[in-house]
């Protein structure tokens, strides 16, 4: 019997224990290269978005697809419908608002709202962990990255995916 297809490159969440990565973990499955296809834990966070290592572990022969849960990609998104964080309400997210969702270490989902003030638009460094099933009331935002050089002194914001290593 031939394996199972190979899932697209992209952010996941483990089901189950996959090339010595525990199951619920994130990761960032890269789906062809050297040596072979393999799994891409986060090494660090900045802006809210995970750094995943350019060391990977290869998956094995037998790798099941069905091991990784897909999750939607970090970036900026529209709420399209209110809902709460959880069933105990903590934080309300309205519709039309604006968001950013990024992933702690264990593929949980954290909502951050970015705020506008005096200084502009900042992005805060504490989220909300949402329910998996919330996640259907985000679309994602096309949003301008900047192209030019960094002026001295301003901070490095990478909002591209994957960070860490290159995508082909």
């Amino acid at each position: 019997m031939p394996p199972a297809a190979l899932p697209p490159c992209g952010v996941y969440r483990t089901k189950t224990a996959v090339a010595g990565i525990e199951a619920g973990r994130l990761v960032y499955f890269h789906n062809h290269g050297d040596p072979g296809p393999g799994l891409y834990p986060p090494e660090s966070w900045a802006q809210n978005r995970a750094k995943f290592s350019e060391r990977g572990q290869t998956v094995p022969a037998d790798f099941d697809p069905k091991a990784l849960e897909p999750l939607p990609p970090e970036g900026f998104y529209r709420v399209t419908k209110d809902f709460f964080c959880c069933e105990k309400k903590c934080a309300k997210f309205e519709t039309d608002m604006f968001v950013q969702l990024g992933f702690n270490g264990a593929g949980r989902a954290l909502v951050f709202v970015p705020q506008l003030g005096g200084a502009g638009l900042t992005i805060p460094d504490r989220g909300s962990i949402v329910d998996d099933n919330v996640l259907e009331h985000l679309v994602p935002l096309k949003v301008s990255q900047n192209g030019g050089e960094q002026k001295s002194g301003e901070p490095e914001i990478n909002i591209s995916l994957p960070r860490g290593f290159n995508i082909h």
